[in-house]
């Protein structure tokens, strides 16, 4: 710095003294001097400046944040359920606050104006992903939508999934598959005669066949079997290892020994999975070498065909990581919020009669509800809202890389630390929410119109930005039919004798939260 200062200076003398020789009239100013000392002006100028940039980026502070114990940092501070701890926390020491979890700085942010500022403002330098050791370890994350970074293959997958998968037009086109699986799922509750319904398994395995039938032209499993269960639970598997804290994310060097077996085991679910999808994709391509391309194309078929054409940025691998992630964020997210809507409606027994209600007398019980219907359903809306309010799938979202320096609110966040936006607690702020830890619907149905597509951050359950949920559309038509039908079809009441107050709401986390005890209930046909 003391070189720069005297370098500046010096050149400032030179300056003067050229205006004074500029002023005489006894003195001609050549131009190639002119030229010479505008020059080097102007090169010291931008040097001093980028300099005192850099300098005042680095005297900027880290958010404020609990004191980090030695090598664990604020390690211990996660608890069983991180987006409660970090809430707690954030009351003491702010919406942007720093952590060191082991060798990982983590910015967390928990407002909306905060949020914000990550996803959308800067959403460019924040945008990048840290990716879990057990999805590293596989690969898995560079063919990925949801773990790879925007990088030119990202772009593309992404334009893939909205062109052929997740806008209007393909969601119209397949409303017909949609109601016939909610026909299934109806018969389903319908046959379980006096049996209590395991509503968060039979969401699942709905969801799982509309996009197995969707994807590969078949049911992936029978309602009725076991498999739906074991399946269910492999999908979980590979949420909570994925979401839950890992010591190999926090010290990398250890992560070979994999001391928590969370590698192990994220590799057995997902080889499962995988193996299945890999044999799919294998048997259409041996199909279509012998037989011709079918004349009714489901998804596989588009994207095998997308792939093998010139220049294709699209490779079997990416295919199959795609639809791996379509099975497993799909299946999950959404059913767990079925179950998690249903839960309130059945704690609240006149919330419940209010949606029938509604039903009723906008529908009727003669015909079945159609997705056209929805929008006559403000108050089924306002439940729906209201559970991803309370209850948002990915409670952490995922987690954000810092990809350059950037500031927040006056701090330094470092290039390279993760940033963590807690949807659960920005959704439970007493600032922005009155009565915030209640279910009440009623508060989407005033006369300012929230919605969930990220452009209100107080309401972000699925992100915002370039990184927000691409199957958002798709999820939210499939929870809205499916919670249409069942309170249509039936009334439902809680088995054993449990009292709706007493219904147990404690929550299990993963990448996604839900029921730690699974939601049964009795459905007695609706007359």
């Amino acid at each position: 710095m003391a070189y720069i200062c005297k370098a500046v200076w010096a050149l400032l003398i030179k300056i003067l003294s050229l205006i004074r020789k500029y002023f005489s009239p006894s003195y001609k100013l050549m131009e190639e001097e002119i030229r010479h000392y505008l020059l080097w002006s102007a090169f010291f100028t931008a040097l001093t400046i980028l300099f005192l940039r850099r300098r005042s980026s680095k005297d900027l502070p880290l958010p404020l944040g609990p004191r980090p114990l030695p090598v664990l940092g604020n390690l211990l501070e996660l608890g069983q359920n991180p987006h409660r701890s970090l809430a707690r926390l954030a009351r003491t020491h702010g919406p942007v606050m720093s952590l060191k979890i082991g060798s990982i700085h983590t910015i967390i942010i928990s407002s909306p104006s905060f949020a914000k500022e990550v996803l959308k403002t800067k959403e460019h330098s924040i945008s990048g992903r840290q990716v879990p050791d057990v999805v590293q370890s596989l690969g898995h994350h560079e063919f990925s939508i949801a773990w790879s970074s925007p990088n030119q293959s990202w772009r593309y997958l992404r334009t893939l999934v909205k062109t052929h998968l997740f806008n209007t037009q393909s969601l119209d086109a397949t409303q017909l598959l949609r109601r016939r699986k909610i026909h299934e799922l109806v018969a389903y509750v319908r046959g379980k005669n006096g049996e209590a319904v395991h509503i968060a398994l039979a969401a699942f395995s709905t969801v799982l066949n509309l996009i197995s039938t969707t994807f590969l032209s078949i049911d992936m499993i029978d309602l009725r079997s076991e498999s739906a269960q074991e399946l269910k639970d492999l999908i979980w598997g590979l949420m909570e290892e994925a979401g839950r804290p890992n010591l190999s994310d926090f010290f990398p060097s250890l992560a070979p020994m994999d001391l928590q077996g969370r590698r192990r085991r994220f590799r057995v679910y997902y080889n499962k999975l995988y193996d299945f999808l890999d044999k799919m994709v294998e048997n259409r391509l041996t199909t279509t070498a012998e037989e011709g391309r079918r004349t009714n194309p489901d998804i596989l078929d588009v994207l095998l065909q997308l792939s093998q054409e010139d220049n294709s940025k699209l490779s079997r691998r990416m295919i199959e990581c795609l639809l791996l992630e379509s099975f497993a964020a799909g299946s999950e997210t959404t059913s767990t919020t079925l179950e998690w809507a249903m839960a309130e409606l059945l704690r609240r027994p006149e919330l419940m009669k209010m949606a029938r209600e509604e039903i009723k007398s906008v529908i009727g019980f003669e015909r079945e509800i159609e997705e056209s219907d929805i929008s006559k359903l403000p108050f089924l809306q306002a439940v729906l809202k209201e559970t991803l309010r309370l209850h948002p799938p990915a409670p952490l979202l995922l987690p954000h890389k810092v990809e350059v320096s950037t500031e927040i609110n006056g701090y330094l966040v470092p290039k390279n630390s993760q940033v963590l936006v807690n949807v659960w607690a920005i959704s439970r702020d007493e600032g922005v929410w009155k009565n915030p830890n209640c279910f009440v619907p009623e508060r989407f149905m005033g006369e300012r119109e929230i919605d969930f597509h990220g452009q209100h951050f107080e309401f972000i359950p699925f992100g915002s930005g370039r990184r927000i949920c691409p199957g958002l559309s798709f999820g939210v038509r499939m929870v809205q039919i499916m919670l249409a039908s069942l309170i249509q079809s039936f009334e439902w009441s809680l088995p054993d004798g449990i009292m709706p107050k007493n219904l147990d709401l404690k929550e299990k986390f993963g990448i996604t939260l839900t029921l730690a005890s699974p939601l049964k209930a009795f459905a007695t046909p609706a007359r």
